[in-house]
């Protein structure tokens, strides 16, 4: 039997799977999940479309957003503006009741 490795980027392919992906990362993980899932999507989007877009390099992105960085929020919000998100925050009850 022959298996191949999973890559979530296969699953990235629209604004709404890349949206559910990055809320699932929201309520459920933490900050250094959030900053790897941004690098699942930016490599599925394309790393240098990204570049591109955020005016940085690719080897600066491709660091800034690898498991265990620390990248500046600066960093990240470019980054989500490129991918095609924004933050929004709710109220904490507005969540519960919404359950």
């Amino acid at each position: 039997m022959e298996t191949t490795k999973f890559d979530i980027g296969d699953y990235l392919d629209s604004e709404e799977m890349i949206a559910e992906y990055l809320n699932t990362i929201l309520e459920d993980g933490e900050s250094s999940d959030l900053i790897v899932a941004i690098g699942h999507i930016a490599k599925a989007i394309g790393m240098t479309k990204i570049a591109e877009k955020t005016g940085m390099s690719r080897p600066s992105l491709y660091k800034a957003l690898s498991d265990g960085a620390k990248p500046q929020f600066g960093t990240i919000m470019k980054v989500l503006k490129a991918i095609g998100g924004q933050i929004n925050v709710k109220p904490m009850s507005a969540c519960k009741n919404a359950q």
